[in-house]
């Protein structure tokens, strides 16, 4: 056999392997602070509990674990972020249990703490980096009169962990942590730590979010299960989606959820499908998947409307797919319907005559149209008129369309003015600049008075409105050619022989100026409110307010978390609220007096934020002498807590954020 020198790996349990030895563990002063937060915690307690549910043939695996021996210490050099977060659970249980069971006590003990000397304060088996270690000890010892302590995410972990095990699930939890197991590697003297923590973290390409949606689809089957599904599910799944397979995971997961992923950069869709499909038992494995194909080419409809005979609809789609893919997680539930039997084709093409419009109206006047799809897909779920009306609520009204279809530049112009005049898309147009955009000095719209002759003050009033509505024409593209850039009465010519009659009224203008683009500009909006209509309806929602449940849930407490909002409106009330903080802490109190059962019931069942009593030290608010609410948890979890209670009570709908610029700028890098 041929051995290493240097590095030994060894797969071990891993409550025996904290438990056994003197050695303390340390962290070395070059590592990262600790950074998981309550997300990672319930994904580890998730594991826990499920692996604990299983018969002793199976245990749950943690990766590896990099140390290396340096006098009587074992320095971690790989794993401190799972290391640390274990040690907070088996505290939490530890403290949980208290006095009343003896022998598990001291089990816990003996995996949290070191002997030491007689009469000397025992050691915690873990050592932080130094910076940090003392406040570590007083999490694990159950001392927080520091408030540095209370403020630190060891706490916040701790009281998580706290808040989520119940005396009686205890033997539970630890039954689950015993199943749990790594590879230990440890370096000998002469290994190159540096290299081997780079070879375990940095080389190779990491999964991306389909492919590890695939590994937990076929994980756990037989070898012929895994081929057959494979064949019969799975490839048509990436032939249907191609390059856009990620696409269609996290648009599938919006539209089934009604949420928007808060991490599509990182592994945020198939974390989500994970939760959605915990576990794929073979007997119900071929009905999700036999959705997920179908699904899967009905995304390949929308992205190529030509595969759909019927030209209408067909024509619909590809309208809605001029904004991209960001409203398919509505359509496709809808489709679906239609292509079952189950919907009739006048309302699909309602259905999608509002889309359309909803899109448009909104990319003209800038509010944009990302973080809209999942409040509609909820809304859609209620039934066909309540996602109507919520359509309605966020479709700008025809005056503020008409103000911008005067002012500022057209998008999409040639899928607006091929629309706006009746004729075929694909017969092949120009979209001609009547001023154009850089005029010639020689450029004249009247042939008396050239450019160059206007006054400044005229020049920039005729760009300010050149890619406006009213200064553009469609135009045949052999004729485009021939008038671009051209003075406007050498333009009459061509416009008068083109088959567009908007085009070809233009011939019957003696003169092109600013008067003429605005007259244009009120007569093509006039027909434009009637192409893309919007119901007559009030309490528009188009300033800008974000629903609660589409607010962003930031990870930890990001710089600028204090002023995120401007302010928040509950039920029609203007709250000055401009921290995610302030707002679990009003919305909690405030639904303890208008809706208990509900925050009571939501409570029971997420495990908090509500407790009969003060179980553990730290930031708490007494609703009633037995009732007190925590208030030590992460951002990402009050706004969670906030967002479920709200739901829970039947209001979240009727609760809106409105960011401030500090909440923009936070929002770099996070789909809004």
């Amino acid at each position: 056999m041929v051995t290493a020198t240097n590095v030994d790996a060894t797969a071990v349990n891993t409550l025996r392997w904290l438990a056994t030895g003197d050695r303390t563990i340390v962290v070395p002063v070059y590592q990262r602070q600790y950074r998981w937060d309550i997300g990672n915690c319930e994904q580890l307690l998730t594991d826990i509990r499920a692996v604990a549910d299983l018969d002793d043939r199976h245990m749950h695996f943690l990766g590896s674990v990099l140390s290396a021996v340096s006098d009587e210490e074992l320095v971690l050099i790989d794993g401190q972020q799972r290391i640390t977060t274990l040690m907070l659970l088996v505290a939490a249980l530890h403290h949980t249990v208290g006095d009343t069971d003896p022998a598990l006590s001291a089990e816990l003990e003996g995996v949290l703490l070191r002997g030491g000397e007689p009469g000397a304060e025992p050691r915690t088996t873990l050592r932080p980096h130094r910076a940090w270690a003392d406040v570590f000890r007083s999490v694990i010892l159950g001392d927080d009169a520091d408030p540095a302590v209370r403020e630190s995410r060891f706490a916040d972990n701790y009281s998580f962990f706290r808040s989520q095990v119940s005396p009686d699930e205890v033997p539970r939890i630890w039954r689950g942590l015993k199943k749990l197991e790594h590879v230990a590697i440890s370096l000998g003297a002469g290994a190159n730590a540096q290299q081997i923590f780079e070879s375990l973290n940095s080389t190779g390409e990491p999964l991306r979010d389909h492919e590890l949606i695939h590994n937990h689809v076929l994980m756990g089957l037989s070898h012929s299960e895994q081929i057959r599904i494979e064949d019969e599910y799975w490839l048509p799944i990436e032939q249907a989606t191609g390059e856009s397979i990620a696409a269609f995971w996290e648009q599938y997961l919006v539209m089934r959820t009604g949420r928007e992923n808060e991490d599509a950069a990182g592994r945020g869709v198939y974390d989500v499908f994970r939760h959605e499909f915990p576990r794929l038992e073979a007997d119900t494995l071929e009905t999700h998947a036999s959705e997920w194909r179908e699904y899967a080419e009905i995304h390949r409809v929308l992205r190529e409307p030509e595969r759909e005979p019927d030209d209408e609809i067909s024509r619909r789609l590809a309208g809605i797919g001029v904004f991209g893919p960001v409203a398919f997680p509505l359509v496709m539930r809808a489709y679906r319907r239609f292509r079952a039997g189950d919907l009739g084709r006048e309302p699909l093409l309602a259905l999608l005559r509002q889309v359309e419009s909803m899109l448009l109206r909104r990319t003209i006047v800038g509010i944009g149209t990302t973080r809209i799809v999942a409040r509609l897909c909820r809304a859609e779920h209620e039934g066909a008129d309540a996602l109507s009306r919520a359509m309605d609520r966020i479709t700008p009204s025809d005056e503020r369309v008409s103000v911008a279809l005067k002012y500022s530049d057209l998008p999409h112009p040639a899928y607006v003015l091929t629309r706006l005049f009746g004729v075929d898309p694909g017969a092949g147009w120009d979209v001609d600049h009547i001023v154009p955009l850089s005029p010639a000095e020689t450029w004249t719209g009247d042939g008396v008075r050239s450019w160059a002759e206007y006054s400044e003050d005229e020049q920039n009033s005729h760009r300010a409105l050149a890619r406006t509505l009213g200064n553009l024409a469609l135009i045949e593209e052999e004729r485009g050619m021939q008038v671009f850039d051209a003075p406007f009465p050498a333009k009459r010519a061509a416009y008068a022989r083109s088959a567009v009659g908007g085009t070809a009224a233009l011939a019957d203008q003696e003169r092109w100026g600013t008067r003429e683009i605005s007259a244009r500009s009120a007569a093509l909006t006039a027909r434009f409110v009637q192409v893309w209509p919007r119901a007559a309806v009030t309490g528009i929602d188009d300033d800008g307010l974000t629903p609660v449940l589409d607010a962003v849930r930031r990870r930890g407490w990001p710089r600028g978390w204090e002023r995120e909002w401007d302010y928040v409106e509950y039920r029609g009330e203007h709250w000055e609220v401009k921290d995610v903080r302030y707002l679990f802490h009003r919305v909690f109190a405030r639904l303890w007096a208008d809706a208990r059962d509900a925050v009571v019931a939501y409570s029971a069942r997420r495990g908090g934020p509500i407790y009969p009593e003060r179980a553990w030290t730290g930031q708490w608010d007494a609703l009633d002498a037995d009732h007190h609410l925590y208030l030590g948890w992460d951002s990402s979890y009050m706004l969670s807590a906030v967002q479920g209670v709200l739901a829970e009570a039947g209001i979240a709908e009727e609760v809106f954020v409105k960011y401030s610029y500090i909440g923009a700028v936070m929002s770099t890098g996070v789909r809004r």
